[in-house]
């Protein structure tokens, strides 16, 4: 893995200090994401009594491609021994369990906000906001603490707009200092596109639908990739060099190449070819 902030660090999935949350909260239907259908509140068949997954290596070839792009953020790890103080959703009363599972998409919201955050803190260009930062993401970390009654009742959605504004003009004092800066494209529909060697630099591609999409050797630095769908677009050979707000989930979705260049944010997926 490739040296990464100790920030972000803090903030991937202890699987070994969590009772298998995402295993077990989270529902999943067959597809080509998953082998089976999995109702909420039901733990996974491959869940074994240690809260490890009995196919952890073989993922992919099982068929829970789904499982190998997905992370909590450390929300798993922060609801299991924080939360709930250690106590195990198996032992404990049927009722604490339910309460569990589902605190714990909601601090997984506010897990992911705190990735953001403290991304954002580390770009120099946002220097005009920080001092912003810094109170959203004392406050988003406040409220990771609260009760489990209290985060139920919580409106996450109301904070995560509230973050977002910052977010925003995190990503505008960013991208300004891109010469040439291309048109906003958020949400942009780039399904499939045939955008390889595309100057992407600076761009806004937030939200942005690029499944499929052709980014072979694409230049992406600098670009805002909060929220862009990149399940399945090629990367080969693409440069995302200071691309910012792009998570883990987003690369090991992606199919890349060891000449695909990331930013230290994240880590260089072992499926992709060439990976060392």
């Amino acid at each position: 893995m490739e040296d990464q902030p100790g920030d972000l660090l803090d903030l991937r999935g202890d699987c070994a200090n969590c009772f298998g949350l995402c295993c077990v909260a989270l529902p999943f239907t067959a597809s080509a994401d998953f082998a089976i259908d999995k109702d909420a509140g039901t733990p996974c068949r491959n869940l074994q009594d240690d809260h490890r997954c009995g196919i952890h290596a073989r993922l992919r070839q099982k068929g829970f491609t789904g499982c190998t792009v997905y992370d909590c953020f450390g929300a798993g790890q922060k609801v299991s021994q924080v939360t709930f103080g250690g106590q195990d959703w198996r032992t404990g009363p049927r009722d604490q369990a339910r309460r569990m599972f589902d605190v714990f998409p909601v601090v997984r919201q506010l897990h992911e906000l705190l990735w953001y955050l403290t991304e954002a803190l580390t770009l120099p260009a946002a220097r005009p906001v920080h001092a912003d930062l810094r109170r959203a993401l004392e406050k988003t970390e406040e409220l990771t603490r609260l009760t489990p009654q209290e985060l139920g009742a919580l409106d996450v959605g109301a904070h995560r707009q509230d973050v977002n504004a910052l977010l925003l003009r995190t990503s505008e004092l960013v991208r300004a200092g891109t010469r040439g800066r291309r048109k906003d494209r958020r949400g942009a529909d780039l399904m499939g596109a045939r955008l390889k060697g595309a100057d992407l630099r600076g761009v806004s591609l937030r939200g942005a639908y690029l499944i499929a999409a052709d980014l072979t050797g694409a230049d992406l630095r600098g670009a805002d990739l909060i929220g862009a769908d990149l399940r399945d677009a090629d990367l080969t050979d693409a440069d995302l060099t200071g691309a910012f707000f792009l998570t883990q989930p987003q690369v090991n979705a992606a199919r890349g190449s060891a000449g695909t260049q990331l930013p230290p944010s994240v880590a260089r997926p072992a499926h992709w070819t060439g990976s060392l």
